[in-house]
């Protein structure tokens, strides 16, 4: 298991090339026992984002996951989520991560903010391997897609994985209507 082949992209099992990933998202896949059961594959970092990798790989958009860094604060305290979203759809922060987080205004963090806090790159940020304790919000479509492209970590890899696997996360949430269609373009 591991080996996942889609659109143009054919992978390793992870336990093969833990060099293709974050070192925070490496220790995650090694406690969850997933190194055999995800695939990672090396790509080029200047096509790392969605879009490019979608283009350069003949991918469908409903195979590609987004992994966003979202905030808010509460009395004060600050209030951080990962969002996981289909690159079909948006993650809705006005409504529903507001709602969730129980703040009164949530935003995507700032690139620099988000990179230092997860300790991963712009791009490649993924939901294995986040801070102790942040929620990992998944939109149920991504729950529901046979395979899922996410990022590793880091720019020059991605991980493909069952996207059921993203419910089994520490602290994940499915969460219905997460991600808003948007129109194809």
């Amino acid at each position: 298991m591991g080996v996942f082949t889609l659109g143009g992209l054919t992978t390793a099992p992870a336990s093969t090339r833990t060099d293709l990933v974050a070192p925070a998202t490496l220790t995650t896949l090694e406690a969850l026992g997933w190194l055999d059961q995800v695939g990672v594959v090396e790509i080029d970092p200047d096509i790392s984002d969605t879009a490019a990798t979608r283009h350069e790989f003949g991918l469908d958009a409903s195979n590609l996951a987004n992994c966003v860094v979202v905030g808010g604060k509460r009395e004060g305290v600050e209030r951080i989520a990962a969002c996981v979203v289909l690159s079909t759809t948006r993650a809705d922060v006005n409504n529903t991560v507001k709602r969730l987080l129980d703040v009164r205004k949530a935003s995507f963090l700032p690139m620099d903010r988000a990179v230092e806090l997860t300790g991963m790159e712009y791009g490649g940020i993924t939901p294995i391997g986040l801070p102790d304790g942040w929620p990992v919000l998944v939109d149920s479509g991504v729950l529901e897609a046979d395979v899922v492209i996410i990022g590793s970590g880091v720019r020059r890899s991605k991980i493909l994985l069952p996207g059921r696997l993203l419910g089994e996360l520490p602290n994940a949430q499915a969460i219905d209507g997460l991600g808003l269609e948007v129109s194809a373009g």
